[in-house]
């Protein structure tokens, strides 16, 4: 007779815009069954998660619990049918009680709940005081608060989304026991991780997550280290190769893009572009190629970060979700605190948390969310390209005519697809948005760039494009830090490449060694690491 199955997923998909994230996702959570799901960064791991929990709604497919047909519309839909997710960033108020934080919303006397938070705390085993403000706990006793919350609920399946990523070995043991004994007592467990020894210390069952569809899933006896690595592996690696950009990516034809005035684009190409790269010897030993070492830096989420960038050097930052990559890059540019460390751009140590000091000193940084930090969407092209620009050129106005050349110099340069360069950035794809970020910084005649998921979200004709840029600014000298969740371009594109797992660089990759298994098995803790 077939066991229960608490959770039923069929060929469940999801769509952002043309964007396809899930491919038709299935599989079945039984009774007392701990079910781990691994993969890498944008598999469909979180969209899968809020599907389930009814922040999203699937395109297609269907969720059956307990062989019931259900369509959940909010958290409290999925809440009332038993499920829970314990989220991987924690949700405290901050001038609640812990123990108020733990009950809240929670039906019932509020004598008898807190008597079931203290019963829970006792057979788990952890040492808090209830009494304590939300604003006052670590991350870690966040963690605690959030699992705890959903322990004290009657939950039927409890979903844990890296849940250990900020607890101390012993209550990382403690949890093991309570997840254990949760399954013992019949809870269907969906447990998140990046680790691979979690999974098989706890896991009945594993599921492997690449590029929104499951690539490998079985009874976890069946696995090994090398097959879930294999399943990470990208099944076929990316269709735009390097070696064969050619001219057929640089139209010669300039009328689409306005350039009607007599701009001399040769002089402003010398300017912008130099052409001599003989300067710039990666395998030079003695120091003197170097443009930005970074020492011993530590701050939030990221710890001892240490290494060296060279003229027209691409270093590869790999690493999975949580690894402190966006954090550390923040902070070399000046975004965000840093505690310790010392940072030096072509000889001249950086003043802490300081853009305006960075941009001056010819840093500049590609942000990862480029709508939330690096577009003015609601004013033209020409006002983002030369945005960066405004002190160099007098202040608060540019001359219009200089204004205008520069801007559409970096539209031709970088073949930004527009009407020209008055036309509003918010009209333009995500992938000539992209390039107009870039543009905007390129215009300051960088030293160093920091690209942060350069390619995320644009379609394959503008990733060609962006490759192209990186491998001219690499010829003209520029040291290039690229942070990219897709392993396959990281591999391509970088001369050396160092991982970073869970705040620390566990590795370093030199260029005779970079492949995609090489730097997965880093990423995820199985080899060099």
């Amino acid at each position: 007779m077939e066991e229960p199955c608490l959770l039923e997923i069929t060929n469940l998909q999801k769509q952002f815009n043309q964007n396809r994230v899930l491919l038709g996702i299935n599989f079945r959570l039984k009774k007392g069954e701990i079910f781990s799901m691994v993969g890498g960064n944008g598999a469909g791991k979180s969209t899968l998660m809020k599907i389930i929990m009814g922040l999203y709604q699937p395109d297609d497919g269907e969720i059956k619990i307990e062989n019931q047909p259900v369509k959940f519309h909010s958290t409290s839909d999925a809440h009332k049918r038993g499920i829970y997710l314990v989220p991987q960033e924690p949700m405290i108020f901050p001038n609640m009680t812990i123990e108020e934080n733990i009950i809240i919303g929670m039906k019932g006397s509020t004598k008898e709940l807190k008597e079931k938070v203290k019963n829970i705390m006792q057979v788990v085993g952890w040492n808090l005081n209830l009494q304590q403000l939300g604003s006052h706990l670590s991350i870690a006793e966040q963690q605690l608060v959030e699992i705890l919350r959903g322990l004290v609920r009657d939950v039927k399946i409890l979903i844990l989304d890296e849940p250990t990523s900020t607890l101390t070995n012993n209550e990382i043991k403690s949890l093991f026991k309570v997840i254990k004994q949760l399954a013992n007592d019949g809870i269907g467990i969906i447990y998140i991780t990046h680790r691979f020894s979690e999974i098989f210390e706890l896991s009945h069952s594993v599921a492997v997550l690449r590029d929104g569809r499951i690539s490998d899933q079985g009874n976890i006896k069946e696995f090994t280290y090398d097959r879930l690595l294999a399943g990470l592996k990208p099944s076929k690696m990316n269709d735009t190769n390097l070696s064969v950009i050619e001219k057929e990516h640089f139209p010669t034809d300039d009328s689409d893009y306005n350039l009607n005035d007599n701009t001399n684009l040769s002089v402003i190409e010398k300017e912008h572009f130099p052409t001599d790269d003989s300067d710039y010897n990666l395998n030079d030993n003695d120091g003197s190629n170097t443009v930005l070492t970074v020492e011993n830096l530590s701050g939030t989420k990221f710890n001892e970060i240490s290494f060296h960038l060279k003229r027209g050097e691409v270093l590869g930052i790999a690493g999975v979700v949580g690894a402190g990559r966006t954090e550390m890059a923040e902070a070399i540019f000046g975004i965000r605190q840093f505690t310790t460390g010392v940072i030096t751009l072509d000889g001249e140590k950086l003043l802490k948390s300081s853009i305006k000091n960075s941009i001056r000193m010819g840093m500049v940084y590609l942000p990862e969310d480029r709508h939330a930090h690096g577009i003015f969407k609601i004013t033209s092209i020409r006002n983002n390209i030369t945005s960066t620009l405004l002190k160099k050129l007098n202040g608060m106005f540019l001359p219009s005519k200089e204004e205008y050349n520069i801007s559409r110099t970096y539209i031709y340069e970088l073949q930004v697809k527009t009407t020209g360069p008055l036309q509003e950035l918010q009209d333009l794809s995500g992938g000539n948005q992209q390039k107009v970020v870039l543009a905007k910084f390129l215009a300051i005649n960088p030293k160093v760039i920091i690209l942060d998921e350069p390619t995320r979200g644009i379609d394959a004709s503008a990733r060609v494009d962006i490759y192209r840029i990186i491998n001219e600014l690499k010829v003209k000298g520029v040291g290039i830090i690229l942070i990219s969740s897709d392993t396959e371009e990281v591999a391509e594109l970088s001369d050396r490449v160092v991982v970073m797992r869970e705040g620390k660089i566990v590795n370093e990759i030199k260029k005779e060694e970079i492949t995609v298994d090489n730097i997965i098995s880093a990423a995820f803790g199985v080899k060099g690491g």
